[in-house]
């Protein structure tokens, strides 16, 4: 309850707000891609996309209700706009991930996740024209590094024989959809942050039911067992339900460009969490690779534009 407060009435200038907020939300994703790996078998991909967004949706019925309630009028406007950013950034983002992890290994899995950060900001460029500072090119450049070095163990150069297969098309076009959320997040339709969500996650829900008839119809559709229960409800409050309410107040507050490199945090923390839940050694190769991440995103933070030209000023001025 704190987080959705904090979400919700942080002010616009608190910048050191949306620091912890990031890194909260890289945490949340990071076991998200543990629970990728630990899923088949326990739970299929289109029934535990629908389910974390059904557990999402019923816990902000009483959360948000009154405030859906109150600004319907606005989420009626903006059906549209809504159903796509929720049927593509959550729902197809879910599916496409799941599925690319039945085919391939977690090397190119945390290596494709690296790319959305750059994905955000080319993107950016090339649709907004948003310039790229030299810090966020330092910044990507570094946190790149240190999950590349975090995804390969420190044997680089095996990142030039990986085999690119089925499920690494699948996981790089779920990172493009996320970067594309990502890009146009600012731009939501003028409400409060608990009222979009709980439409985005209306949308998500309504949105993942025709995969989920379609994976049923194949005979593919495995439901959840005891473990794969205790997956469904971690996915559906932290991943969906709180990863999102922070990521989307880090966008709001520090723009895409900035609060993606964030993303980056993702194969350094999956590495912990396997020291924590597998009991997989923490070395000099982990540590390196966690100040490379941080150090790109300190770079981006103290080369940032000067103040007066934050990043909703450019979109703003560009429009």
């Amino acid at each position: 309850m704190v987080s959705f407060a904090a979400v919700e009435v942080a002010k616009p200038g608190g910048v050191a707000t949306a620091y912890p907020l990031l890194t909260l939300t890289a945490l949340l994703w990071a076991g998200n891609a543990v629970t990728s790996r630990w899923a088949p078998g326990h739970v299929s991909p289109q029934v535990i996309t629908t389910l974390r967004w059904m557990i999402a949706c019923v816990v902000l019925l009483p959360l948000a209700g009154s405030r859906v309630r109150a600004e319907w009028p606005v989420i009626r406007r903006h059906w549209l706009r809504i159903l796509l950013m929720g049927g593509l950034g959550y729902t197809a983002f879910n599916c496409l991930f799941y599925a690319a992890g039945t085919y391939t290994g977690a090397v190119n899995l945390a290596l494709f996740q690296g790319s959305i950060p750059v994905l955000v900001i080319l993107i950016n460029r090339l649709a907004f024209g948003v310039p790229v500072t030299v810090g966020q090119g330092l910044g990507v450049c570094l946190t790149l590094a240190g999950a590349a070095l975090a995804a390969s163990h420190g044997n680089l150069a095996s990142l030039a024989h990986l085999d690119f297969n089925r499920g690494d098309v699948l996981v790089f076009g779920a990172c493009l959809l996320y970067a594309g959320y990502t890009v146009v997040l600012p731009n939501r339709p003028r409400m409060s942050a608990l009222a979009f969500f709980a439409a985005m996650a209306g949308a998500a829900f309504v949105t993942s039911l025709p995969p989920l008839a379609v994976e049923w119809a194949s005979g593919h559709s495995v439901w959840p067992s005891a473990g794969g229960w205790a997956m469904v409800a971690f996915v559906g409050l932290g991943p969906s339900l709180l990863a999102q309410l922070c990521f989307m107040r880090g966008v709001e507050v520090i723009g895409p460009n900035r609060a993606g490199l964030f993303v980056n945090l993702v194969p350094v923390f999956g590495a912990g969490l396997a020291v924590v839940l597998i009991g997989e050694p923490f070395g000099p190769l982990e540590a390196a690779a966690l100040v490379l991440v941080l150090g790109g995103i300190a770079c981006a933070e103290r080369l940032k534009p000067r103040a007066g030209l934050d990043y909703s000023q450019t979109r703003t001025r560009r429009r």
